[in-house]
């Protein structure tokens, strides 16, 4: 499927927000374009995270290949968007203005959220509160950002994570989606593991790509 990227600066109450939409051709449309949205959070803000990110781009281009409008931004203070770095909490607001933008550009459609590392943890924080229906979190942040007033999810919560990731340790992830899974048994909560991937997934974005592509299928 032929996929196009629009430039947009999108308004928002908290100032102006950089982004990019991976469109699917719309002649072409899936059963899957008329049923979800998808928005695509960076990694962190203050150590070269950016909307074109490898692994952010194959998030979204991904969902795009499956006939799903995705749309992956810069949060406040990167590239061209307005604003300072806010340690995960002003980034929710981002997220949350980004979300309500496209769902009036695409009335009635299910959101999906995607976040790397730093943007896994803000997608994941604000996933309840933007009435997410699937979350696939790829490296999330555990142990580096504090999940404790998580309000848990209980749509499909995908978690893909690298065996040898030098960053967020492996071992550190499962134990904390065992603890998810413990304190609510209603939560959906699948670890999806790359073996030898490392946290940028070098060599192994195709490997996720496939990944994406198996949850939105």
């Amino acid at each position: 499927m032929r996929i196009g990227s629009e430039k947009l600066i999108i308004e928002t109450s908290n100032g102006n927000l950089e982004a990019l939409l991976d469109k699917p051709n719309e002649n072409k449309q899936s059963i899957e374009s008329n049923d979800y949205i998808a928005v695509c959070c960076h990694p962190h803000s203050l150590h070269g995270g950016t909307l074109t990110n490898k692994v952010v781009y194959t998030l979204s281009k991904a969902m795009a290949s499956m006939g799903i409008p995705s749309l992956r931004f810069n949060f406040r203070g990167v590239g061209n968007s307005d604003g300072i770095y806010d340690d995960g909490v002003g980034e929710q607001d981002d997220l949350a203005n980004i979300v309500s933008w496209l769902q009036e550009k695409y009335p009635g459609r299910k959101l999906i959220l995607g976040g790397f590392s730093f943007g896994a943890f803000v997608s994941i924080m604000a996933a309840k509160r933007l009435d997410a229906k699937i979350i696939i979190s790829v490296a999330p942040p555990v142990g580096r950002f504090d999940f404790s007033s998580l309000e848990l999810p209980i749509c499909p919560w995908h978690v893909i994570q690298g065996d040898k990731d030098e960053l967020v340790n492996y071992n550190d992830v499962e134990n904390w989606i065992c603890k998810q899974k413990e304190d609510k048994q209603k939560v959906k909560l699948e670890l999806i593991t790359v073996k030898g991937a490392s946290h940028f997934f070098h060599g192994k974005l195709v490997e996720l790509r496939d990944y994406v592509e198996g949850i939105i299928s």
